[in-house]
């Protein structure tokens, strides 16, 4: 099954183009790195993790509640809706809100691997280059395990909000590289961390803890 087939509502089309005005730069020096950025590339191979072989996938999640985390999370805990609710809509709201929420994670995942590869492509120095490098597979190893997680164990997915949506295109769109790698490590990766720890730090679910606690690590 794909993962438009698992969206819980219609995605149309099923990609988006972003446009792009920026230019890519080689460079022909390859012995100016500064150690500071060398030894960050360095720490970035060694702390390269296989999402495939890192994750006990053969866990499973809570049919009631997948990731296990608290109800006092849901926004419409206590009120009057869902004391009417009955036990299984509880439990599809769960299962919906928590989908909801990692597929954002996932989108935005993508975004910042997008990001990572364009300021590969336009940093003036070849030690910033390697380091943007070992972040791009960074964050195609995050995407890979959200987009597992989603696949193969909630089997649902959600399309992006406009709101991220809107922000990626602001940090996409800017030809400045500065101003990408600003808006994916403070707007972007800054603002998922909250949200990454909150899930970390309350998901009884070994299976959802591991996985943003390995995204984390990064």
């Amino acid at each position: 099954m794909t993962t438009r087939q698992r969206y819980a509502m219609a995605v149309d089309p099923p990609e988006w183009i972003i446009p792009s005005a920026f230019d890519s730069l080689m460079r022909w020096e390859y012995e100016d790195g500064r150690a500071s950025l060398l030894n960050l590339y360095e720490k970035g191979k060694d702390r390269q993790w296989n999402g495939n072989t890192r994750i006990d996938w053969s866990l499973n999640l809570d049919p009631e509640n997948p990731q296990e985390l608290p109800d006092e999370q849901i926004s419409i805990f206590g009120s009057d809706i869902w004391n009417r609710m009955t036990k299984s809509e509880r439990a599809t709201l769960r299962r919906h809100l928590q989908a909801q929420q990692l597929s954002q994670f996932m989108h935005g995942e993508q975004g910042a691997l997008l990001c990572a590869s364009k300021i590969v492509q336009q940093v003036p120095s070849i030690d910033a280059k390697f380091y943007a490098a070992t972040q791009v597979m960074d964050e195609a190893r995050h995407v890979e395990v959200y987009a597992r997680l989603l696949h193969e164990k909630f089997e649902l997915a959600y399309p992006i909000t406009p709101t991220l949506k809107a922000l990626l295109d602001n940090v996409l769109t800017d030809a400045r590289w500065d101003m990408t790698y600003l808006g994916m490590q403070v707007l972007i990766e800054g603002l998922a961390l909250a949200a990454f720890a909150s899930i970390r730090d309350h998901a009884k679910n070994a299976l959802a803890a591991a996985v943003n606690a390995y995204v984390m690590e990064d």
